[in-house]
């Protein structure tokens, strides 16, 4: 199947079960917050290379945490009884998410543009994306970002300044969400850490059904 190129003056995607194999369904188009909001809306997400085009991905498989099924290993229940451990809630966005980008340009390389902060910013600043920063014995140790949409978190990215900094913040913002009714975490990709942690796999079908469920107000 062709790519379907977006016109920058109209926001609107094709049907997201038309994603190639590989899960690309669009590209160009722009950041803006409606488009956005239509993308996470629609379980679409913008993944692309400093310098390229936008690319919209909706992967057939999806990768989720149930808040509730959080996995926490038995070291890391020792370590909670070990350390003063707590996050905070939007903290600071952009310097979370800033912190997120520099983690992975040292280590791996990133998707985290200059674009791709400031419309995650005017995501954050309209209310619809969450940065979670985690202490460790009173020592920022780590964080993560993502959107949020109705009962849906859409995770975007983590960084670890301490040893399990990220782990902690995962864990702890997983009860936030179970407390407050949240269906899933949705991690886009499988990762072994992710699996270590509670993540599962699940059918595009079981995915819109879950987004359905936590887009009703």
């Amino acid at each position: 199947m062709a790519v379907y190129r977006l016109n920058r003056n109209e926001i609107i995607f094709p049907d997201p079960t038309l994603a190639d194999d590989d899960g690309l369904l669009a590209i160009g188009g722009d950041l803006s917050l409606k488009r956005l909001l239509l993308a996470y809306s629609n379980g679409i997400f913008p993944w692309y290379s400093e310098g390229d085009p936008i690319l919209w991905w909706a992967p057939k498989d999806r990768f989720i945490i149930k808040p509730g099924d959080i996995h926490i290993s038995h070291s890391m229940r020792k370590f909670f009884k070990k350390h003063e451990v707590f996050i905070r809630i939007n903290r600071d966005f952009s310097d979370t998410m800033h912190r997120c980008r520099l983690k992975r340009e040292n280590e791996e390389g990133t998707w985290i543009d200059d674009d791709m902060e400031e419309a995650y910013k005017r995501l954050a600043d309209n209310g619809f994306a969450i940065s979670v920063e985690a202490f460790i014995d009173g020592e920022l140790a780590g964080g993560l970002y993502g959107v949020s949409l109705g009962r849906c978190f859409f995770g975007e990215s983590m960084f670890s300044d301490l040893p399990n900094g990220s782990k902690v913040a995962l864990i702890l913002f997983s009860k936030v969400l179970e407390e407050n009714g949240y269906v899933m975490i949705d991690c886009q990709f499988e990762t072994e850490h992710l699996k270590s942690m509670g993540g599962i796999p699940i059918s595009f079908d079981e995915y819109r059904r879950l987004l359905d469920e936590g887009l009703k107000m």
